[in-house]
């Protein structure tokens, strides 16, 4: 076997192994991570956090001026913290999901290693997890679904090491329902149907915990998990109780109704795993065909997961790819027992070929990369040629050394394999994020954001006409509320001046035959996507004016 940069015995510390993690993670999550401005999930959230802020109002979410009790707070509340400390700063508000993503990264590591003992296994699954498609955009995002299952994995570490532990574990259990909560805090029961449910699934099955001595204790655990969880929407339903009603109605309908696929639906799971598809689908195979193997019952654990996770999130109406994300964390672990596996040995012929076939397509992504960059970038001016031959040289040397390992004459080498396609994925994320943003995005967008170095507006309220729609990307960079008002009441009119008018038609238009003054300030269009493009959005080019009495201009 080659000598590999981890070795795979106690050699390896935990403090290298994290700090392996750290470093990719740094590369999946925070390079480049300002790149796209933000969409419309992230505007929604970034904006009820500016409002927090705004108003003093921390207990309550708001979006422009109304409740906003469909998402539970937590995650907010870690947005308003930043924003006090680091205002109007996308790419701080994108780091918090980074820094919750690589918890996420470690405490994998932590589990796999409590239950295995080994920790070049873990470490392959925590990379594993880490360099997977749907992991990587949703940690550059600043959304909530991570920070939920973040919490939730915490929690299921806590739990294993307190089930396989003697005694009752009160520290570990009073923690790990803590951590419950703060997931429940997060976006609701979500991580506990998708992500706790099919890991007790698997782990009653397989490892089957050791509860004696500990029911006392579990019951507590469980008890400050419904307790961290359940106090803020009980304070909704006291104090709010039509909206809250009304929010958990319309969650539920959504459920049922919104966004609704075929059950069969996520069976094309393996995609979001990105790189690692191809592995993912032959450890599932790999396990049934290799049936005397090490750690077999810790394998065997994973696989029910993940089907267990498949067939869970495959039962409810609504679906999402991001929905997929608890999904990759049993993934992770499944690829990264083959590639182990893999280390350990590939002695049967069959075993050989299987694996080749997967490495030929990393090597071929490797090869076809530069190309990619070419086209893409370079020949359209994003990417300057000094770049791109650093990076050419880097994967044809990159491709060379894993072809070599894969095919040279000394055999097999499966961690070259690994590390050259982590690496891939690493390299991808350095160089075409920052190029891509500059071939992809709208060079000329004028943003609102603009509006906030107007001294003339800075204490008048926005409206925009009861008509037209606004779009929370435009509430999040104008850091404003823009509310809706009926522009053909003019009592409502009148008793609003002065005001500032966010339109898509022109002020003279929308208030024509009214006796006010109109100071025309600027056109935004705040559409990150070029005009040319299908999903360019003629609803967010907006002309701003101040709206005064006076006579009409």
């Amino acid at each position: 076997m080659e000598n590999t940069p981890f070795p795979i015995s106690s050699k390896l510390t935990d403090i290298k192994s994290c700090l392996i993690i750290i470093a990719v993670c740094f590369f999946a999550f925070f390079i480049n991570n300002n790149t796209i401005p933000a969409d419309l999930m992230e505007s929604r959230n970034l904006a009820t956090a500016q409002e927090m802020v705004r108003t003093g109002n921390y207990l309550i979410p708001t979006m422009n001026g109304e409740l906003r009790l469909e998402k539970p707070p937590l995650p907010t509340w870690i947005a308003a913290g930043v924003e006090h400390i680091l205002a109007d700063s996308l790419s701080a508000q994108r780091c918090m999901a980074g820094i919750a993503a690589t918890i996420m990264a470690l405490f994998l590591y932590l589990l796999v290693r409590r239950l295995t003992k080994d920790r070049l296994l873990a470490l392959i699954a925590a990379v594993v997890l880490v360099t997977s498609y749907n992991v990587i955009m949703i940690g550059r995002t600043a959304t909530w679904d991570i920070y939920c299952h973040s919490f939730m994995l915490v929690a299921i570490y806590l739990l294993v090491c307190a089930f396989e532990m003697p005694g009752a574990q009160w520290g570990r259990f009073i923690t790990a329902g803590i951590f419950m909560g703060f997931s429940f805090l997060s976006k609701g029961p979500i991580s506990f149907y998708a992500l706790l449910l099919p890991f007790l699934i698997g782990y009653g099955i397989t490892l089957r915990p050791k509860t004696k001595g500990k029911i006392l204790s579990l019951s507590v655990m469980i008890v400050i998990c419904l307790v961290v969880s359940f106090w803020w929407p009980c304070y909704i339903a006291v104090f709010h109780p039509e909206t809250g009603m009304a929010v958990a109605s319309k969650e539920s309908a959504n459920w049922l109704n919104h966004n609704v696929r075929p059950i069969w639906y996520y069976w094309g799971f393996a995609a979001e795993a990105g790189i690692w598809a191809l592995f993912w689908i032959t450890s599932l195979v790999y396990f049934f065909w290799k049936k005397k193997t090490g750690h077999r019952t810790t394998f065997r654990f994973s696989i029910i997961w993940t089907f267990a996770a498949l067939i869970l999130l495959s039962l409810i109406p609504e679906k999402k790819t991001r929905y997929l994300l608890p999904l990759l964390v049993p993934g992770a672990i499944n690829t990264a027992f083959y590639i182990w596996y893999s280390i350990q040995g590939l002695s049967a012929k069959g075993k050989k070929v299987l694996f080749r076939i997967n490495g030929s397509l990393i090597i071929a992504i490797a090869v076809a990369m530069p190309f990619f960059l070419y086209l893409m970038f370079v020949r359209e001016g994003a990417l300057s040629w000094p770049v791109f031959i650093v990076t050419l040289l880097f994967f044809i040397g990159l491709a060379t050394w894993m072809f070599l390992g894969l095919y040279g004459k000394k055999g097999i080498f499966p961690m070259r394999i690994f590390a050259g396609t982590a690496l891939t994925m690493v390299t991808f994320l350095t160089f075409c994020f920052q190029p891509a943003g500059q071939l992809f995005i709208n060079q000329e967008r004028h943003s609102i954001h603009a509006v906030r170095d107007n001294p003339n507006v800075k204490e008048l309220p926005f409206y925009h006409s009861s008509k037209e729609e606004i779009r929370m990307e435009l509430v999040y960079e104008a850091n404003r509320n823009i509310t809706a008002l009926d522009m053909e009441n003019d009592s409502l009119v009148y008793a609003a001046l002065p005001f500032v008018l966010v339109g898509t038609e022109p002020a003279e238009q929308i208030l024509a035959g009214k006796n006010v003054s109109i100071e025309y300030i600027d056109t935004f269009d705040n559409n990150w996507r070029k005009p040319e493009s299908k999903r360019y959005n003629r609803n967010m080019v907006k002309q701003v004016s101040i709206i005064s009495a006076g006579t009409l201009n």
